[in-house]
C-alpha cells in the first residue's frame, strides 16, 4: 500500500498562465481503474478531446465556457470557484468527443475509466444536483452528489464535499475495498482538495487497514489528490480553513455500499444539530 503513490500534488501556475494543473493516469499510479487531470483555460482558450474504451466526467471546478458534446454549443458555468456555488458537469461515455472554449478563465477536473458501455452524452446543471447536509455537530458537512449510482453512467460515481473549517469529514470512518454485496462494495476513490484559503489552508486524511497494519496521515493543500486504494479515510479540515473535496468512485459495483469503522460508530448517537456554517454553498 505505501509502496505506491496515494498523494499527487498540484502544479503550481503563475496567475494568468493556463496548462495542466494536475496530471496522473491508472498506469502511472499502479491503480485499476481512475485517471485524473486538471487544468486551466484561458479566456478563448480550447480543449477538445475525446473517450476511446473509456468513460468521462468533467466537472467544471470555476469560471464559464462554451461545451459541444454532440448536442450543440451551450454556454455552461456560473460559479467563480467551487466556493461560489453548484457544478457543470459533461457525462462523456464511451466513443465520444467534447470540446470547451473558455469564456472567462475556466478550471476542469476529469477523470476516466475503463468502459465500452453504449451510453449517451449528458450535461449535469447546478439544478440537476442533490444537495444535503450529513453527520452533526464537528463531523457536519455539505454533500453534492453530480453522478449518483442511478445515473446512466457504467463505472463512474461523483460527489463534491465541502467541510467547514475544524470540522471532521468522511466520518465515522468508512471503508469500501471489499466485494460482498450489498453490505460493502468494492470502489477506489479519489479526493481531490481546494481550499478557501489556499495558501495557507490544509487538510489532514487519515489512511489505515481495519488490523492497523497500515496507518498514516497525509497532509492535503489546495490542488492536491489523494488515492483512496483501500481501507479507512476520514479527514479532518485545519480550524479557520473551508475545504472542499470532489470525489471520483469507481470499481467492481456503482452503489456506495460501505463498512464503518466499528470503534467509531457511537458518535452518531451523540450528534445533535448540524453545523450552523452549513451549507457552504447553495
Amino acid at each position: 500500500m505505501s509502496s505506491r503513490p496515494f498523494v499527487i500534488h498540484s502544479r503550481s501556475l503563475p496567475e494568468g498562465q493556463s496548462g495542466e494543473l494536475l496530471r496522473f493516469t491508472r498506469e502511472s499510479v499502479q491503480w485499476e481503474w481512475m485517471s485524473m487531470s486538471a487544468r486551466r483555460l484561458n479566456p478563448d482558450e480550447k480543449y477538445v478531446t475525446s473517450t476511446n474504451g473509456e468513460e468521462a466526467a468533467f466537472v467544471l471546478l470555476g469560471g464559464e465556457c462554451r461545451a459541444n458534446w454532440g448536442a450543440g454549443e451551450q454556454s455552461i458555468g456560473k460559479r467563480k470557484s467551487v466556493f461560489d456555488g453548484l457544478p457543470y458537469c459533461v457525462y462523456l461515455p464511451h466513443g465520444h468527443e467534447v470540446k470547451f472554449a473558455a469564456q472567462t478563465r475556466c478550471e476542469i477536473a476529469e477523470c476516466r475509466v475503463p468502459s465500452t458501455a453504449g451510453l449517451e452524452p449528458r450535461l449535469v446543471r447546478p439544478q440537476d444536483v442533490a444537495s444535503s447536509l450529513r453527520g452533526g455537530g464537528n463531523a457536519s458537512r455539505q454533500i453534492v452528489d453530480i453522478i449518483k449510482p442511478e445515473f446512466p453512467a457504467d463505472r463512474l460515481v461523483v460527489i463534491e464535499v465541502y467541510t467547514p473549517g475544524g470540522n471532521w469529514s468522511s466520518f465515522p470512518p468508512h471503508k469500501h475495498d471489499v466485494h460482498n454485496p450489498p453490505t460493502e462494495v468494492d470502489l477506489d476513490e479519489i479526493y481531490y482538495y481546494r481550499i478557501d484559503r489556499p495558501r495557507e489552508g490544509f487538510a489532514l486524511q487519515r489512511l489505515y487497514s481495519p488490523d492497523k497494519s497500515h496507518d498514516f496521515t497525509v497532509r492535503a493543500e489546495d490542488g492536491d489528490a489523494v488515492l483512496v486504494r483501500s481501507g479507512f479515510h476520514p479527514v479532518v479540515a485545519g480550524p479557520g480553513y473551508n475545504i472542499y473535496y470532489l470525489n471520483f468512485l469507481a470499481g467492481t459495483s456503482r452503489t456506495l455500499a460501505v463498512t464503518e469503522d466499528p470503534n467509531h460508530v457511537w458518535l452518531k448517537s451523540t450528534w445533535k444539530a448540524t453545523d450552523p456554517r452549513l451549507p457552504l454553498v447553495k
